[in-house]
């Protein structure tokens, strides 16, 4: 678990300009009319937009549909969101898209916006680890007796920081379960959450153009 990257500020126009671009890709995903205006598309986002929609593939509809959760996340780090919603309950990507204003918008104290950042990167954290667990090949430093007793201290040590909940059975808390028990369907989701909010808190708090975010766990 590596310590999260140094920081830097963005300007609230610049986030501004990266929400107004996600809310305009996800009402497109969901078959509805963007605001009027060219948004500020990224180079992948200008080429997927380049297409009609209706010639878009499925995986290329998910994903564009996912970075709702990553407009979530930029909305609430420029407080027009009261709270992030916990990791196991994903925004209503459509939705919260579609009833975006910027009006009042002003980002979050760097201090919250990193604490943020280093929640999210737990989240993804755990996601993967749970994948490295089906790689029989992984094998884990020697000061780890297993992915479980790595996984216990690091609930532990997150929730003592104040950035997780209180640990379940020696595991994060997700679902009203361990997370060690989750089944497919809920680790797929997950991980979605966490990788879409990682990504945007990344590219917040970097200096990486968007495309080229790359959340380490």
């Amino acid at each position: 678990m590596p310590l999260s990257r140094r920081s830097r500020a963005r300007s609230d126009s610049e986030v501004l300009a990266r929400a107004a671009a996600l809310r305009a890709l996800v009402l497109t995903a969901a078959g509805e009319q963007p605001p009027n205006g060219e948004p500020a598309w990224s180079p992948r986002e200008r080429e997927l937009l380049s297409r009609p929609p209706a010639e878009w593939d499925e995986q290329e509809v998910v994903d564009a549909l996912w970075r709702g959760e990553a407009l979530g996340t930029l909305a609430w780090a420029l407080s027009l969101v009261d709270e992030l919603p916990a990791y196991d309950t994903p925004f209503d990507h459509a939705a919260a898209a579609r009833a975006l204003s910027f009006e009042g918008a002003a980002q979050r104290a760097g201090e919250e916006l990193d604490r943020a950042r280093e929640t999210a990167r737990l989240w993804h954290w755990r996601a993967r680890t749970t994948l490295l667990q089906r790689d029989l090949s992984v094998r884990l430093p020697e000061r780890w007796a297993s992915f479980d007793q790595l996984v216990a201290v690091a609930a532990m040590r997150g929730h003592e920081d104040g950035l997780l909940p209180p640990p379940l059975r020696g595991d994060f808390r997700a679902f009203g379960t361990a997370y060690r028990q989750l089944d497919a369907a809920q680790h797929a989701l997950a991980l979605s959450i966490a990788a879409e909010r990682h990504y945007a808190l990344c590219w917040l708090r970097g200096d990486e153009p968007w495309d080229d975010t790359s959340p380490d766990t």
